[in-house]
């Protein structure tokens, strides 16, 4: 297995590539479409340059994978299909966040709310390949009902669910979120071999610090800052709710939430021919 990953700065962002090197199949987990929220457009940088790896490197796409459905960044999943192919996936966990957000959004006409729009919804515990790569989606709720976290080979890719071990956990302040079930989904992580690699789906260095993509189930159970391997489960709710209060909305979550429910796209054309974003008003 070989995992390229390309780093989005301007959310922060980590999008794996996990590679069969045998085979020369793919997967991409957490692909990023660039969007300038002030000026209501969207570009296709980020996704171009996973596309141009892939072609470059003769790979053939089998998924399109996401973690959750993101509050901070748009998937561009849809635009990802149109140019290399590949079946879109995510948990069956989807299904609650869509019976939550489609109505808020007033999109029952154009979201499906049984996830259909989704090749894939993967079930607790099921088994897949990419290429000849051993892959295990197991839930992992918490920051959102639909987390998931993709264990393929000796490595898991865990979205939202684990930082960096000096930024800690995911938020759970979101609907649906719960500080008791993502303790209990990292102590399935902590469960894991120590030397299992953990790609990060986000990290937020300082000005002298370089991205972290990537560290191991035994240095986030010695380090994490908010939930080490003897953290009780009462210490890590207290932690992280305290913190969670401190948090600001996330600048792109009206946008994010809307489109990732539909794999980034931003919906049908009106009459006009113009697509349209809903901004609900005080309802965050």
């Amino acid at each position: 297995m070989k995992v390229k990953t390309f780093y989005d700065k301007q959310t922060a962002t980590f999008t794996h590539i996990v590679i069969d090197e045998d085979t020369k199949h793919c997967a991409i987990i957490d692909s990023v479409l660039d969007y300038d929220q002030d000026a209501a457009k969207f570009t296709t940088d980020s996704a171009d340059a996973v596309i141009e790896y892939i072609k470059t490197h003769q790979l053939t796409n089998q998924w399109i994978l996401e973690t959750h459905i993101h509050a901070d960044h748009i998937t561009a999943a849809f635009y990802l299909k149109e140019h290399v192919g590949g079946k879109t996936a995510i948990g069956t966990g989807i299904k609650d966040v869509l019976k939550m957000w489609v109505p808020l959004f007033n999109q029952s006409d154009e979201t499906p709310i049984t996830g259909e729009q989704f090749d894939q919804l993967f079930d607790d515990n099921e088994s897949f390949k990419i290429g000849n790569l051993r892959a295990e989606i197991f839930h992992t709720p918490g920051h959102t009902p639909a987390c998931s976290t993709y264990h393929i080979e000796d490595a898991i890719f865990v979205g939202d669910t684990l930082f960096a071990p000096r930024m800690g956990t995911a938020r759970v302040d979101f609907p649906g979120g719960s500080a008791r079930d993502l303790y209990e989904s990292i102590q399935k992580m902590y469960q894991l071999p120590d030397e299992t690699k953990v790609y990060l789906c986000h990290d937020y260095p300082g000005d002298d610090q370089q991205p972290i993509s990537m560290t191991t189930v035994g240095e986030q159970k010695a380090n994490n800052k908010m939930l080490k391997e003897n953290t009780t489960l009462e210490e890590f709710v207290a932690m992280r709710e305290a913190r969670d209060k401190t948090l600001a909305v996330p600048k792109l979550i009206l946008p994010s939430l809307q489109t990732n429910m539909r794999l980034g796209s931003f919906g049908p054309k009106s009459a006009n021919g113009i697509q349209y974003l809903t901004i609900p008003v005080n309802v965050l």
